[in-house]
């Protein structure tokens, strides 16, 4: 799997690296998040977000105090600055086939199907995702662990 595309990195962001656009802090993100940052301040990032992702976060903030202004602002700045990336039907039937082979979150089953099925790579530090998905003997060479992201561009 790819991770750049005409000399720009594209990656499909995964729900942690949305949150802290909306006003959430994300234990340890710090790292991941300035490299992002820098990347797509040198134009060299092409980000991409799942509308999947966004009802997840949407989903923890209504459980949180909020700034309505902050959630405002980042909701726009995302799907402003970044390409939404849909699943086919393809990604769809992957993600209930994953499901019913034993992982409980549907959300992150989509984001890796949409991702696997777009061939846009996914930043992720879902550890647990991907050891299921090894365990079962799913191609996991289109998710790229945060460290390991950090890693190669930091």
């Amino acid at each position: 799997m790819s991770y750049s595309g005409r000399g720009r990195i594209r990656l499909l962001l995964d729900s942690t690296y949305l949150l802290p656009i909306l006003g959430v802090d994300v234990v340890n993100a710090e790292r991941a998040l300035a490299v992002l940052e820098k990347l797509y301040k040198e134009g060299r990032l092409k980000p991409y977000y799942s509308p999947f992702s966004l009802l997840e976060i949407l989903g923890k903030i209504s459980k949180m105090s909020f700034d309505a202004d902050r959630v405002r602002l980042g909701l726009k700045a995302i799907t402003v600055n970044m390409e939404e990336l849909l699943p086919t039907v393809d990604a769809y039937m992957k993600a209930l086939e994953l499901r019913r082979r034993g992982f409980k979150d549907l959300i992150d089953l989509l984001i890796y199907a949409t991702s696997r099925s777009t061939g846009v790579p996914v930043l992720t530090r879902d550890y647990e995702l991907l050891e299921f998905l090894r365990s079962i003997g799913e191609d996991t060479g289109n998710v790229l662990l945060e460290e390991d992201f950090v890693k190669m561009y930091g």
